[in-house]
């Protein structure tokens, strides 16, 4: 029996996107409240944080083979779900060590759907014909915008953490079953390469600088959705609803850009973008971190998300058009290290944190924004090389 909306293949990997990232939002507004119970400071909250890392990297490395034997359809329709109930249960942690071993169950299914709905938007992107890939992230974005709100609101009515991620289950539920109840897989590529890409791809140097050009957007990023919560509440005394709208304001404006990106980079080129894009983040870092007031740090925060919305997708394209090597090598080479890179993210922001105050957290951003700027120049596209025949 088959429930939900006969939908088109791209609007069902967008609907995907939307339900996931609105799914996994809905814990980062309520990041004051869960240390505020826990009485713990930053470092501590930040090394918990970990524990999903590590699960989604546990996942994206092991979990590729398992899900293609029970199939992206089961797979799918029963992870998002389950991902809303391991959140819930997440949040009755009594300490920093529960919190951690919790997110570790989430992380391993975050993992599996980030190879479902990612290798489906490419397949999708293949089969119609046009560019889907930013938009599909732009509505991930847009979902953890909506969920940022909803967080807003809810924590500033008092209800506890526990309570809010509750009642999200049969709101996810529902959604899943609505707008994926008649997923069907898109088919496989047919220039694909059925070789078995290898579970740890080694970084060749042009990898390790394309990691230089993203890993700005990536640590902002993060530290825009785990940190910009505690920030407004910690430097400007924000109400709940004003510190969670922080986060809003990071995921709406990214999605806002993420719509646009695929045109500009069609009109200019990669690396002008990327060079735009770094200086909107770099401007942004240094709103935040010397923001004299709470609408200051507002603007920082859009600038922030305005200025990663796009780096990670450019350094992807540019992995995969490399020639080296396999593009599946190379792709997996720069997801696996940039993740293990944005795994070491929430413990050290948090720990500077701690120690040199919420502000630190996002300005040490300001030298990975110089680093990515340094090497921008390797997302030129390749030049395609000719044969003359004599």
């Amino acid at each position: 029996m088959r429930f939900g909306l006969a939908l088109s293949p791209q609007i069902k990997v967008f609907g995907a996107f939307f339900v996931y990232s609105f799914c996994m939002g809905s814990m980062f507004p309520r990041l004051p409240d869960i240390q505020r119970a826990m009485g713990v400071g930053e470092g501590q909250l930040g090394l918990a944080l970990v524990g999903s890392a590590v699960g989604t990297l546990i996942s994206l490395t092991f979990a590729g083979r398992i899900i293609e034997r029970i199939g992206y359809r089961r797979t799918l329709l029963f992870a998002i779900p389950l991902l809303s109930m391991l959140y819930a249960l997440a949040m009755w942690a009594n300490g920093p060590l529960m919190f951690f071993l919790l997110l570790i169950p989430v992380g391993l299914t975050i993992g599996a759907i980030e190879i479902i709905i990612n290798i489906e938007a490419d397949r999708v992107e293949h089969a119609v014909g046009k560019r889907i890939m930013s938009r599909a992230h732009a509505f991930w974005s847009l979902g953890f915008f909506s969920a940022g709100m909803v967080g807003a609101l809810v924590a500033q009515m008092g209800v506890s953490p526990q309570l809010h991620l509750i009642a999200m289950i049969p709101v996810v539920l529902v959604a899943t079953l609505v707008i994926l109840g008649q997923f069907q897989p898109a088919p496989h590529r047919a220039t694909s390469s059925t070789d078995e890409t290898p579970r740890l791809a080694r970084p060749t140097t042009a990898i390790m600088l394309l990691v230089g050009v993203c890993l700005s957007a990536m640590l902002m990023e993060g530290a825009g959705i785990d940190w910009s919560a505690i920030y407004m509440r910690d430097i400007f005394g924000a109400e709940p609803f004003w510190a969670g709208f922080a986060v809003a304001i990071v995921a709406g404006s990214q999605a806002f850009a993420r719509f646009f990106a695929d045109g500009f980079v069609d009109r200019l080129s990669p690396v002008r973008v990327a060079r735009i894009l770094l200086c909107i983040l770099g401007i942004g870092v240094v709103i935040v971190f010397l923001a004299p007031s709470a609408w200051a740090a507002y603007l920082g925060f859009a600038m922030i998300g305005i200025g990663s919305s796009a780096l990670f997708p450019l350094a992807m394209s540019a992995a995969a058009q490399r020639t080296d090597r396999p593009a599946a090598i190379n792709v997996a080479a720069l997801a696996q290290f940039s993740f293990t890179a944005f795994l070491l993210g929430p413990p050290l922001l948090g720990l500077i944190a701690e120690h040199y105050g919420i502000q630190w957290t996002f300005g040490v951003g300001l030298p990975l924004v110089a680093l990515g700027l340094a090497t921008a120049h390797v997302l030129a596209p390749r030049p395609v090389t000719r044969t003359a025949t004599p």
